[in-house]
């Protein structure tokens, strides 16, 4: 039997290549994680809008 896992926010942002496509989780506030996956070309989107809003 698999190991039961609590889900928490715990823990950093990760961010990986999984078969053709990039996964984003991002721990949320009161538990748990946003996780998003994207292709190559909408993680570089992300990025360039990341780093305009950011200046």
């Amino acid at each position: 039997m698999a190991a039961m896992k609590p889900r928490t926010g715990d823990g950093p942002l990760e961010v990986a290549k999984e078969g053709r496509g990039i996964v984003m989780r991002v721990p949320l506030e009161g538990g748990g994680r946003l996780v998003v996956e994207m292709s190559l070309e909408e993680a570089k989107n992300l990025g360039d809008a990341l780093e305009s809003a950011t200046g």
